[in-house]
């Protein structure tokens, strides 16, 4: 043994006898090659260094070999993925969106491909119709690459535009003047300096100092960092003086992030961003006088990872926060992108950013490990956040943005929830007030200016399509409306954007729970009534199911039908939301008769029937007018703190205000959810106006 020549400090047994010097397993490389060597037949180092090359050899040749081409049609997109690979590691590999509500275990039937040509070996599964089979269908989770592959996404797989209300000139129209006082968290100060004198021979720094006290900025709690110290002198003298300071304003000190050359600066832009499970909504402002500028919205790509919050953070565990933060952040610029390019704005005019969106949302997009969000006790990371940087982020806006992201009370109640309230206002107010934001996490938030409590009923991804045979989120082409014939039982329908029936949506659903119950198609236990012919109900796959659609009317050309499994998956979804309402006014002491308002949220709430919401038993039957609609309220509170300091402050002491119920572990969520899964309960006093309906 001795010590190896390159790394002293490592011993080693690998001798070479030409040299007499010792080299360690990292240094194994004969020194002289292309020397003749008397040693060398007998020489480990020369024998390990040419079995090394033989090794990276082989390997690189099985990498090749087992690489294979995969084609996504219509999309026209293709990828290299390894063999063994699952179609939806492919689709995910391609940026390719992929609808996979359960995380890739087989058991939501959405990820539907057709397999056009190639080698795959895929797993049987009870979830694809004979026809489909027939046809080619194959679930991407369940199929496995052999070879190089053809793959075309169907017509109902298809992401289409989604059904977004308060974009762009009408959310202009309805939030102009909501905040009078314009605040950014990252100020523009606009400064005409004195220049130096022998009579006035102070620093470049305090010079720029003392022009900012004169604007009004507190020296006190005023940091400056090395790097603007280095670009103060050429900035301050390339425009006679005058220059830009960017002051970003924190809770305990303020800080210069830039300052360069002109008195007058560019356009000030901002960024509200709603992170929501389903849909990322982006709001471009005018920080100059709260004009909405553009919007957009898409679908969360980190989807294909799973509809619910529990299923991106195990999807975090296996594959990395990573990969789901890139997700997020390609969804958002992307968003972001499209508002730039429909004024005509650069990147580095946003100077403020907001951010909304639930507790798990908010990790995964930071990067911040969430697996302890669903482990008991339940504790985030984070529940407040410092203002940060757009540039540590990868938000695709100026590197130095401020970026505030709205704080969130737990780890089921998140930020998204604080901000509604913020726009719903009722924590300023008397009245007792029920707000619900409607979604896969269903948070609910009851009380008044003197007391919040809070809780989140896990209503599932039925009202956003997952586990619904033909359910979809509200795109074009999904069902919204339905009307039945109760002499007939044939459906009339309206669609989102008019267009052939691809799907059948949220607020379609509960449209169609209640008139199937209301014609007696179903009973109050969800069960189809076979004692009466009709072509609309028959025994379909193994169930009862009821044609919404035949296929002659759908661009699928296969018909659209509605199962009794569906309608028991949506049973428990709006009976996990009306026990949480039920459940949270019993630990505050109270009931509906005390609740002098109901505000619905979420993207999906602004689109319900109420009269059929309760009729089904969503909702409790109160005073109709005791109803409000407030449609996307996250995005909303996003756009007032992003122009105001009083807001986000407010935001902050609205978070600590909530107190925070627990219902996996509180007894009578059980017991309030069983009772909740009848049509409308099994109390029907609890519903005199359905009663005799």
């Amino acid at each position: 043994m001795g010590q190896c020549l390159c790394h002293p400090e490592v011993e080693t047994s690998y001798l070479c006898m030409k040299h007499n010097v010792y080299l360690c397993d990292d240094c194994l490389t004969c020194r002289d090659p292309d020397i003749y060597c008397k040693f060398r037949p007998s020489c480990p180092i020369w024998f390990m260094s040419k079995r090394k090359e033989g090794w990276d050899a082989e390997s690189a040749e099985q990498v090749n070999a087992s690489t294979f081409q995969i084609e996504f049609q219509p999309e026209n997109k293709t990828v290299s993925v390894p063999v063994g690979s699952t179609l939806i590691e492919a689709a995910n590999a391609a940026g390719v969106f992929i609808n996979a509500s359960c995380n890739g275990k087989g058991a939501c039937g959405k990820c539907k491909l057709v397999v056009v040509s190639g080698k795959s070996e895929t797993t049987p599964t009870p979830l694809l119709s004979v026809q489909e089979k027939a046809k080619g269908y194959v679930l991407a989770c369940q199929t496995k690459i052999t070879g190089d592959l053809a793959v075309r996404i169907p017509e109902e797989s298809l992401q289409q535009r989604l059904k977004v209300a308060g974009m762009g000139e009408s959310a202009t129209a309805r939030l102009k003047g909501l905040v009078p006082n314009i605040e950014p968290m990252l100020k523009e100060v606009h400064l005409t300096l004195s220049p130096p004198t022998l009579d006035d021979s102070v620093s470049d720094l305090d010079r720029l100092q003392r022009g900012l006290k004169a604007q009004g900025c507190d020296l006190e709690c005023l940091n400056v960092g090395l790097r603007v110290i280095r670009q103060l002198s050429e900035a301050v003298r390339k425009d006679n003086w005058k220059v830009t300071a960017s002051v970003i304003r924190r809770k305990c000190a303020n800080e210069i992030l830039e300052v360069r050359p002109g008195g007058e600066g560019d356009r000030a832009l901002g960024l509200a961003i709603d992170v929501g499970t389903t849909t990322i909504v982006v709001y471009l402002v005018d920080m100059a006088d709260a004009t909405i500028l553009g919007a957009a919205s898409g679908h969360n790509r980190q989807a294909s990872c799973g509809d619910d919050v529990i299923n991106r953070i195990v999807c975090a565990e296996k594959d990395g926060v990573q990969k789901l933060s890139r997700m997020a952040l390609a969804t958002i610029n992307s968003l972001i992108g499209e508002t730039l390019d429909s004024v005509g704005a650069d990147t580095d005019d946003i100077r403020n950013v907001v951010i909304s969106g639930n507790t798990t949302m908010a990790h995964l997009l930071l990067k911040i490990e969430p697996r302890y969000i669903r482990r008991e006790p339940y504790i985030p990371t984070i529940s407040e956040f410092p203002i940060l940087k757009a540039g540590d982020i990868g938000i695709r806006a100026n590197a130095i943005a401020a970026v505030f992201v709205m704080p969130g009370p737990a780890s089921y109640v998140g930020g998204d929830v604080v901000s509604g309230l913020l726009y719903a206002g009722f924590h300023r107010q008397e009245a007792i007030t029920l707000f619900i934001d409607v979604g896969t996490n269903g948070e609910i938030v009851v009380g008044n200016n003197e007391w919040l409590m809070t809780a989140a009923c896990s209503a599932g991804p039925a009202f956003e399509g997952g586990g619904i045979r033909w359910g979809m989120r509200a795109e074009e082409g999904a069902i919204e409306q339905i009307t039945i014939d109760p002499d007939t039982w044939a459906p009339t329908f309206v669609t989102v954007g008019g267009n052939a029936p691809r799907g059948i949506c949220g607020s379609g659903m509960i449209d169609l729970m209640s008139e199937l119950l209301n014609a007696g198609v179903i009973d109050r236990r969800g069960k189809f009534s076979t004692d009466r012919e009709s072509r609309f109900v028959r025994h379909i796959n193994g169930e009862w199911a009821y044609e919404l659609a035949p296929a002659d009317q759908t661009p699928m050309n296969e018909e659209i039908i509605f199962t009794e499994s569906d309608i028991r998956n949506l049973i428990y979804s709006k009976g996990a939301v009306y026990a949480g309402f039920t459940t949270l006014l019993k630990v505050a002491g109270l009931d509906f008769s005390v609740v002098e308002k109901v505000i619905i949220t979420g993207g999906f709430g602004q689109y319900i029937n109420i009269e059929k919401g309760v009729r089904i038993g969503l909702l409790p039957d109160i005073e109709r007018d005791k109803f409000v609609y407030l449609g996307n309220s996250s995005i909303v509170g996003a756009y007032m703190a992003l122009l105001s300091e009083v807001h986000r402050r407010e935001a902050a002491q609205v978070c600590k205000q909530m107190t925070y119920i627990d219902f996996s572990s509180h007894p009578g969520y059980m017991d309030d959810f069983t009772s909740a899964l009848f049509l409308p309960h099994t109390n029907l006093e609890m519903f005199p106006s359905v009663v005799g309906f």
